[in-house]
């Protein structure tokens, strides 16, 4: 398989799991079951996500960006790779809590309160640039290895069920129907692809693209792991202390994946 055929297959994988998490709430029969058993998978994807930040993308962004200085512009090229990263993290930052302030992620109905559909839509609108940036966290890892690349793309993966249940909890909040709610899931999905392609494009063009798209898409990966999926696990223990505990055992995922494709390798 060449290497677009791979961030084909691995970016419609992650946009899939968007549209099933619409299912579990969009759909004939479903049962407050599923919605509580997302909070594990959130847990689980913040400690995996913050496991592969930290010990996986950071040391990579080192390396590439070292490597295309002098052994004297060590810091300089390191200030400029966490310069990119601050400024994913700040990115989505902007979207959620400005431009898309009706967005909260997690595992949410929303039966509390209608929202009004133009409050949806924009939620939407932030959701999709979000998960836009998933896609190119994705598919800048794969660019740097397989290794990288996989890793990359499980942290993804177990954010994304959640994802797509909030987007679809969302548009039924605001009145709409199951068909549109699903919609919506298809929508973010498409834009994760999108997020996928991007890069795949840009890097057939531009060989060092991956340099600069890696440290960007770590600020957005952690964003997503430290601004959002922790704060929904701390709101989430008051009601299951454990949720906490699985966390760490998101973090303990990583390592053994981690180990079994380097035993691979």
């Amino acid at each position: 398989m060449t290497r677009f055929g791979v961030l084909l297959f691995f970016g419609a994988l992650v946009a899939a799991a968007n549209v099933i998490g619409g299912l579990l709430i969009a759909r004939p029969g479903t049962t407050r079951r599923d919605a509580h058993s997302l909070r594990y998978l959130v847990a689980l994807g913040a400690g995996f996500m913050l496991a592969a930040i930290f010990l996986e993308i950071l040391p990579e962004v080192a390396d590439l960006w070292i490597k295309r200085g002098e052994q004297a512009e060590v810091s300089h090229a390191v200030t400029g790779a966490m310069t990119l990263l601050l400024a994913g993290y700040l990115l989505i930052h902007l979207f959620e809590h400005t431009i898309a302030p009706h967005f909260h992620f997690g595992a949410e109905t929303h039966t509390e309160a209608m929202l009004r559909p133009s409050a949806a839509y924009t939620a939407i609108g932030g959701l999709s640039i979000h998960t836009f940036f998933d896609g190119v966290s994705v598919a800048a890892a794969f660019t740097v290895s397989f290794k990288v690349g996989l890793l990359v793309f499980v942290a993804v993966l177990l954010h994304k069920v959640p994802e797509g249940f909030t987007a679809a909890s969302i548009i039924l909040a605001s009145g709409r129907t199951a068909r549109q709610a699903l919609m919506a899931t298809v929508i973010i999905g498409a834009a994760t692809l999108g997020g996928v392609l991007s890069v795949a494009l840009l890097q057939a063009r531009m060989s060092e693209a991956v340099v600069y798209a890696l440290p960007f898409s770590a600020g957005v990966t952690l964003y997503v792991a430290a601004s959002d999926l922790i704060p929904e696990v701390n709101h989430l223990e008051h009601k299951n202390p454990f949720v906490s505990l699985v966390v760490f055992a998101g973090v303990a995922l990583f390592y053994v994946l981690h180990l079994l494709i380097d035993a691979g390798g």
